[in-house]
C-alpha cells in the first residue's frame, strides 16, 4: 500500500510541474493565480499521502492543514490588491 501512495506522490508531484509551467508562463493573471492556488492544494495532498508513507498521519494533517489556511490567505489576499488596484 506504502507503494500506491508513493507513485501518487509522484504523479501528484509532476503535475505540480506542469502548474508550475502554466504559473510562469500563463496567458492572463489571473490563469497564474489559479496554477499558484492548484500548487498549494496538490502540495496539501501530497503531505497527506507523505503521512500515510511515513505512517504518521497525524502530524502531517496538521502540517497540511497549516499550508492550506497560508495557501487560503495568500489568495484572499491577493484578490483583495486586485480588488483596491481595479479591474486589470
Amino acid at each position: 500500500m506504502s507503494d500506491f501512495f508513493l507513485v501518487g506522490s509522484m504523479v501528484l508531484g509532476f503535475l505540480v510541474f506542469i502548474c508550475l509551467y502554466r504559473g510562469i508562463r500563463g496567458p492572463g493573471f489571473f490563469n497564474r493565480i489559479v496554477a499558484i492556488n492548484v500548487i498549494g492544494t496538490k502540495v496539501v495532498v501530497i503531505l497527506t499521502l507523505m503521512g500515510f508513507i511515513y505512517q504518521r498521519v497525524d502530524m502531517f494533517v496538521d502540517t497540511s492543514l497549516g499550508y492550506a489556511l497560508l495557501n487560503f490567505i495568500g489568495t484572499l489576499a491577493v484578490a483583495k490588491y486586485i480588488e483596491r488596484k481595479g479591474a486589470i
